[in-house]
């Protein structure tokens, strides 16, 4: 049972983060709409992707301080407001590129809206709480990947792939309208810190000197890479070389979101049992071996369509488990520089996703290995810096 303390603020938060997923899920299935719509390729359209998780992670560096100086619920606002602008321009975007720069403004706007909860958990609880209170999050928000892409199908083929971008303008207001009536500010003026250029670098210091903030950062790094590598190429993969239908592929991918947040939702329970650094350690060993073993099936043209969804699903749900302890481990000694910190991990995350993902583009395509390989690699890194980590 979840501690009843947990549940509202879990709530709340888990629906403010649903905006920045929902970004990123619900127009997957519409991509090849997209790139027929907009006459332009596979590639470019996944920059859709790439530029939206390059802004998502530079202004984090923004957001966070900001959460620092100002407290929690001012920025909030604002990157509702930037994210709603972001979505406006890309229901009326007329080119690729346009779509693109809109994409960047959602970005700008989302950061937010991932730093500032993780912040707030670190205001309101620590240890196994703040885990359960993140993993509970995670449940919220859930109804991302599970719901997101089938609603972007079912928009984008009754409306046209714009709807997807209507409906998140309407999310966003009604965030705004949540974020007001029923979130309290968690960061009192008593313990504010003034952002400025020096203040931050000093901080920003004190943070990257804590080698166990930067081996757990690096090690959700590389986890999450092999999210936002999936999320470029599954719908091509899916849609393509598996011949699903938009539908079908919204269902084949909530499938891999049910494995990664049911995991997640035992990330407190088997933490406080095991501890924080063998429970990602046995994780990062399985997420590390099913991806391994796909990569091995694809390239013997060994690996159906019910193989590929559950070996991917068995990785994910080690992924699940690693991605809320990394978190919270990661910003436990961090006290006062909270926001700074979550910041810095993740516009570390977002970044190296993005650039790794556009590294990949001229790699990725319609087949199975090319995505499965690269996931594996981010497995194998995942596990080794697992290895390496130490509780703060």
């Amino acid at each position: 049972m979840a501690n009843p303390s947990l549940l509202r603020p879990a709530i709340v938060l888990g629906l403010m983060s649903l905006i920045g997923p929902f970004a990123m899920d619900m127009y997957l299935p519409a991509m090849p709409q997209i790139a027929a719509d907009l006459a332009t390729s596979p590639q470019m359209v996944q920059g859709t992707i790439t530029f939206y998780l390059a802004a998502f992670g530079a202004a984090q560096l923004i957001w966070g301080p900001m959460a620092d100086q100002m407290g929690r619920k001012p920025p909030l606002y604002a990157a509702l407001a930037i994210f709603a602008l972001g979505s406006v321009l890309a229901i009326f975007a007329p080119t690729a590129p346009m779509l693109i720069a809109a994409r960047m403004v959602q970005g700008l706007g989302a950061a937010a809206l991932m730093v500032i909860p993780r912040a707030i958990v670190r205001d309101i609880s620590r240890g196994a709480d703040a885990t359960k209170l993140m993993a509970l999050m995670m449940l919220v928000f859930s109804v991302s990947p599970m719901l997101a892409p089938l609603t972007g199908a079912g928009l984008s083929a009754l409306f046209g792939w714009r709807a997807v971008f209507a409906a998140l303008l309407i999310a966003t207001l009604a965030a705004l309208a949540m974020l007001h009536f029923a979130q309290e500010e968690t960061h009192p003026p008593a313990a504010r810190i003034r952002a400025t250029p020096a203040g931050m670098w000093a901080g920003a210091k004190v943070v990257l000197r804590d080698r166990a903030f930067v081996v757990l950062t690096a090690l959700g790094a590389a986890g999450m890479t092999s999210f936002f590598l999936f999320l470029a190429a599954a719908p091509f993969v899916y849609t393509g070389f598996y011949g699903l239908s938009e539908t079908q592929f919204a269902l084949a991918f909530a499938a891999n979101a049910v494995a990664f947040i049911g995991s997640g939702q035992l990330a407190g329970r088997l933490g406080a049992r095991f501890g924080a650094v063998s429970v990602m350690r046995g994780a990062g060993a399985l997420f590390a071996a099913a991806t391994a073993a796909l990569f091995a099936l694809t390239l013997i043209d060994a690996a159906p369509l019910a193989v590929f969804i559950g070996l991917l699903a068995l990785g994910n749900a080690g992924l699940g488990l690693i991605i809320p302890t990394s978190m919270v481990m990661a910003l436990e000694d961090q006290g006062e520089h909270a926001g700074l910190a979550s910041s810095i991990g993740g516009t570390f995350q977002m970044l190296l996703g993005g650039a790794i993902t556009a590294l990949a583009g001229g790699i990725l395509s319609d087949q199975p290995a090319p995505l499965a390989g690269l996931i594996a690699a981010a497995a194998a890194v995942t596990l080794a810096l697992a290895w390496v980590a130490k509780r703060p």
